[in-house]
This record gives structure tokens, sequence and C-alpha cells, in this order.
């Protein structure tokens, strides 16, 4: 074992349960139960996967514990009836037959079960909560919030407390069906607005009857489900208590104070341990990344310190944790233990890696949020870098196929994974790239968001280490792969950056998406050479012949302090390219405007990672325009009609047009009919950007290993 995550890696403990290691996957809803709610072959090997990897303890997601009443999302795992024990104790020998230990979070949806409507069910609430007003569904495309909504007519029950005592019991009936289903523990999910939440925040608890009022009475019904579980599964049986260290943007909430007296309220009760999370004003969009799915680092750190200077019981921790600042955490005696959830479905088979010291192979979350976003649509959760997640019991079933010749055209992130992932299955790999370096716009794309070099990184460093023989400066003509003899040939060449038909697009203030990338990858196009001084052309042909353009890590730093750009930039297109453009400008002191006639901006990025975005471009100045028309380029600015019709004139230094992108499918189509066998993958086939590269070009692999192919 690596001494770097000692911490990390070393046996833990809660109650009569010994985990190898500190790492736990955190309770996920993921909707990969089968459509009768049981676990079936998706969910038992989704979590195998992670016991595989080295994990310590893996929490079954959102459990049922009254399903349909209290559903949040579909295909919910259960644990409401008998008829559900078979499936879980499923999960729990896959996940012992390779050393890790399962919980299950038993779970009531309450005020945020708007799924179980479908059935019929009214949301179970403490008292009829103040509906807030936010810029929540502002973010959605009209497709995205019919699905978010459901078009499910939605009821509130206020319970009585004959409607509590059903709700208590039928927690330790879920906790009992664990038990006999050969779990190792349960985690209760009092946190993020669900029905103990409701009970719990003063935001939404206004009751006025013993289970409301001050915090003993609004943790009454908490309690009392504690004390039935531990009636119900005996003293050696681990129970977990989940609750929010705080609620974020709300003005009467749970603070940490009141978190820590929670705390201390359910160790006495019998609590084994106590994960600490957050949670959030749902109506406020960029909230929905601040609390339980923060973007920024370690943010719920502090909340879970509190909680364990206050008990004696082990508390988990969980919420954007780097492995380093995990293991010093624990280390410190911050927390216990660490839950990861991204992370752990980016590589469900990190723990192994951490463990054999090799924390630079971990495939890294890029914090994309399609894994979360997913579940906002009501659909499977998946990842957008790692296409095996929710697919395990597909690759499983997969059978070995004859070693096959393929050659990948493109070193962009398409032709990196098909590369990588067709020499893991001990095929013949050749990859052609035409520039001198790889990585193809997702170097320009590591520049504007830095997650995304972390991924850039990763992929080349897998197709460096690996047996694919990668050719650079190399084009692809027909006769140049017909020399090569292969069996497949996987075109992942990327879009077409056209400059769209936009009046005043020839002025000399304008750079296309194409001036862009050239300029940040030290090449001087004829283009560039009309539109930059001498100075500018130095700059990059230094920069060029250092490498400094080379390095997307670099350049962010290199461009805080010099730039060929004017300080008044307007930034034609609002979909993902032209707003992690305008985040990085703005960032870099430029004043920025985006322009576009879409009236809905985002497209290209998640629900979630949209709603942060677009509130941290406000909240830095830039000024946002959607929905506009009649848009001209002058020598001084960009003309426009806003959305209200008013007239409006951008002063600009330089326009950047960063929308015209489109797929091309030349090269594919000239091999078929040349007679290769051609598959596609990439934004060259469709505009999918990182999260359609990476799967299309599993689909690719998929297809190449096809009984027939």
């Amino acid at each position: 074992m690596t001494s770097q995550h000692a911490h990390l890696l070393s046996p833990g403990r809660i109650g009569s349960m010994t985990t190898k290691n500190r790492i736990v996957v955190t309770a996920m809803g993921v909707s990969l139960a089968d459509d009768d709610n049981s676990a079936g072959d998706r969910l038992v090997a989704y979590h195998e996967r992670q016991a595989e990897g080295g994990v310590g303890l893996i929490v079954v997601g959102v459990t049922g514990v009254a399903h349909p009443v209290g559903a949040v999302i579909p295909n919910q795992t259960s644990l409401s009836h008998d008829r559900f024990i078979p499936g879980v104790a499923r999960i729990a020998e896959a996940a012992h037959r390779h050393g890790a230990k399962v919980a299950v979070q038993l779970h009531h949806g309450g005020l945020q079960a708007g799924y179980s409507a479908r059935f019929g069910q009214p949301l179970q609430v403490p008292a009829i909560p103040k509906m807030a007003r936010g810029d929540f569904e502002s973010f959605f495309f009209p497709e995205e919030l019919a699905s978010f909504a459901g078009g499910e007519k939605i009821e509130l029950k206020v319970l009585s407390e004959a409607d509590i005592a059903v709700v208590v019991a039928q927690f330790a009936a879920a906790a009992r069906r664990a038990r006999e289903a050969g779990i190792d523990a349960v985690e209760i999910h009092g946190g993020h607005g669900y029905l103990l939440d409701s009970f719990l925040s003063p935001s939404t608890n206004t009751r006025s009857d013993g289970y409301g009022g001050d915090l003993a009475g609004r943790a009454r019904l908490y309690l009392e489900v504690v004390a039935a579980i531990r009636a119900e599964v005996g003293a050696d049986f681990p129970i977990v208590c989940k609750i929010n260290a705080r609620e974020v943007g709300k003005q009467v909430g749970i603070t940490v104070d009141l978190a820590v007296e929670t705390a201390k309220l359910l160790e006495r009760a019998g609590a084994d341990a106590i994960t600490a999370s957050a949670y959030h004003d749902t109506s406020v969009g960029k909230l929905h990344s601040e609390s339980n799915i923060p973007h920024v680092p370690n943010t719920n750190l502090p909340g879970a310190a509190a909680i364990k200077r206050a008990v004696s019981i082990p508390v988990l921790a969980s919420g954007r944790i780097e492995f380093d600042d995990a293991d010093r955490s624990i280390g410190e005696g911050a927390c216990d233990f660490v839950g990861f959830g991204r992370k752990i479905l980016a590589d469900p088979t990190f723990a192994r890696k951490l463990a054999a010291g090799r924390p630079q192979d971990v495939r890294p979350c890029i914090y994309c949020y399609t894994c979360v976003s997913e579940i906002y649509l009501r659909r499977p959760g998946r990842c957008a870098i790692n296409p095996e997640t929710g697919r395990e019991h597909a690759e499983r079933a997969r059978e070995a196929a004859p070693r096959r010749r393929v050659v990948v055209v493109g070193g962009g992130p398409a032709g990196l994974e098909a590369a990588r992932r067709l020499d893991e299955r001990g095929h013949d790999v050749v990859l052609l790239e035409k520039e001198s370096r790889l990585g193809g716009t997702l170097r320009v794309a590591s520049l504007a968001y830095e997650p995304n070099n972390r991924l850039l990184d990763w992929l080349i460093r897998e197709v460096e280490r690996s047996d694919v023989d990668v050719r650079l400066g190399s084009e692809a003509t027909p006769d140049a792969i017909r020399a090569l003899r292969p069996d497949f040939v996987v075109v992942a060449t990327g879009a077409v950056r056209a400059l769209p038909d936009i009046p005043g697009k020839d002025e000399p203030i304008v750079f296309s998406g194409d001036d862009l990338r050239a300029m940040l990858s030290g090449q001087m196009t004829e283009a560039l050479r009309r539109k930059t001084s001498w100075l500018d052309r130095l700059s990059s042909r230094v920069g060029a012949a250092t490498g400094l353009t080379g390095s997307p890590e670099m350049l962010r730093a290199a461009t805080r302090a010099y730039m060929p750009l004017g300080k008044q930039i307007v930034i034609l297109g609002g979909e993902i390219v032209g707003l992690e453009l305008a985040e990085f400008l703005v960032e870099r002191g430029r004043e920025v405007v985006v322009v576009d006639d879409e009236p809905v901006f985002g497209a290209g990025l998640t629900i979630v990672r949209r709603m942060r975005l677009i509130s941290e471009l406000r909240e830095h100045g830039v000024r946002l325009f959607p929905a506009a028309s009649d848009i001209r380029i002058e020598s001084d600015g960009v003309l426009f009609f806003d959305q209200g019709g008013q007239r409006q004139k951008a002063p600009a230094e330089n326009v950047i047009v960063a929308k015209g992108t489109h797929e091309d499918r030349t090269l594919a189509n000239a091999l078929r009919a040349a007679g290769f066998a051609v598959l596609e993958a990439g934004d060259g086939r469709e505009i999918g950007y990182i999260d359609g590269a990476i799967n299309e070009a599993w689909a690719a692999v998929d297809a190449i290993e096809s009984p027939g192919a």
C-alpha cells in the first residue's frame, strides 16, 4: 500500500462493521433498478464494478421505504416490500465477493417526491411550504423542462400523527429487509430536502405540535425512526444517519450549529455514524452546485469537521474532495470516511489504483454534471467520460472479439478514446493525426475549463503507454490508409468551424473559432497575419518554439499577463464554446458581451453546469443577450435588436464568432466509397462535444466487436 494516501486506505470501523479502507461510494440516485423497482442485473453489475475497484463501503442510493409513496426518480431501488429482498441480496453477495461492505440508504422523498405523483400519490410534508421564487426554470430548454416537470399534478399531504407512525414503521421494516438481504448497514437519509429533512429544517417545518417548534420537536420524527430501526435490527447492526450540515441560500434554515446539535441527538438515539452533507434553496439555479454536489472543492469539509468535533462516532464527509485532501482530512481528524460520487462514476477502479500508488492513472472527473443532469431529466445516470457507467451488465456479457487491425483517424478526444479502448481490448491500432500533437479541440476546451485539461492529459498518457502506433503529421488519404491494410477505419476528425453568414464578418476585428485556435496553438495563418500585429505574431512564434502553446496549463497562466485581444470583446454564440470562452476572457480582465439569436443560452452544457456558468458570468458583469435579431458587425462593435425589440450596440475591439460549427463527414464518406469499413465518432459525425466524442468512441469499438462485424 502506498503511503501517499495511507489514511484514506487504512481500515475503518462503523459500529460492528469494519471496512478495508475509508473510501465510500456515496449514495446516488442513478435510476438503474428494473422497471418493477427491484435490483436486477443492471444495478448489481454497476455496484459490483465498484466493489471490484477496491472501495471499502458502497451505499446503495435512494432505496425507497414506502414506494411508490416518496418516489423521486424512475427505476428507483425499493425495499418497501419483502419481494425486493432477493434483488438487494444479489448486490450484497456481489460486493462481498470482492471484499466490500454494503449499506442501503433508506429513503422517503417527502416534499421532493414529485415522481410519486405519477402513481397518484401526494407529496408528504410536515406543513404547507412557502413557495420560493428563483431563476431555476429559466435555464432549461423547453423539452428539458417538460421532461423535468413530468406533467404530473402535484398535491400535498400534511402528515398527521397517525401518518407519522406509519412512516416510522416503514423505515423500520425496510431496515429489517436490508438485514435479511445480507446488507451490512443502513444509512437513513435525513438530508437534501427529503421527508426527514423537511421535518428537521425550520424553513419547511412550521408545525406547532410535538413534531415541530424547537429542534427537539423537529428532530422527533428522525429520532423515532432511529429508535424503531434499532429495535428491529438489534444492537449490532450499524445505523448511519445522513443530515445537512447547512442549507445554502435560505434565510431560515439549517446552520452548522443546528446540525451539530442534531448530530448529538442522533448519537444519543443510537446512531453509529453521521454522514454530513448540505442542501440549498432549489429555486435558485446556481445553488444546485453549491451544496450536496458542490463545484468548489472541499465545500462541505468544514461542516463535517464541526460535527466531528461534537460527536464520538465516525463522520462521513463528501462533496468534490480530491484524494490528497481526503487523506489529509482523515489524518487530521476532520472526518473518518470520505464519500465519492462523481469520481467513482468516472473511474470505479480508483481505489485499486490509489492502493497501487498510481493516482495518475485514475480517469479524472471533469465535473460536467452529466451524471446529475440526466437524473433531472428522468433518465438513467451515466458519465460523459466513462461510457461503461450504467452499462456494466452489457460489458460483462460481451464475448471476446477476434483481433482486428484498426486505423483511427484523428487525435482528438474521440480518436484518443477509441484508440486506447481498442488497444485495451487487444486490437492492433494505428492512430493518424495530421497535426504535430495530440488533443485536437480538447486543447482549446482545456484552456477555457481547467478540468478538461486533466482529461486531455489522461487520454494522451493512456495512449502513450499503450501499444497504439501513433503517427503525427500524417494525412489520412485513401492510399495511405490502404497501405495499412485495416479491417476497420474509425474516423474521428472533428467538426468544421465555418464562419456563419453574418453581415460584417470580414471586418478586421473579427476572429473565427479557427483563428482563435490557431493563435493559441502557435500557428500563424494568412487570416491571422492580416488581423494581428508584428508583436502578436512574434509572441505566437516564440510560444510555438518554446512549447508554451503546446501546454494548456502554461497558456492559461501566460494569457493572464498577455493576450493579443482588446479590452472590449463581443462573442457571437451562446452555446458551450461561447460561454466558456466568455468565462476565460472575463477572468483575464476583458469586458465581455455575448450575443446570439438563440432564446436560451447554454446548448452543449448540462443543466447543472449551465445554471452555474451562466450565473457566474452575470456575477462577473458579462452582458448576455439571447434571442437577439438583425445582428451585424461594424468596425467598432456589434449592432443588434435585443429580445425586447430595442436597438443595441455593443462596442468591441474584437469580435469572436463562436458559432457556425457543424459536422463534416467528407472523409468518412470518401473512405466508404473507396471500399473501407468505416465507423465515425465525435463532432465530425454529430456535434456532441466531449460527452459525444467519448461515448461515440465507445459505440464504435462496440460495433467493431459485435458478432458478425
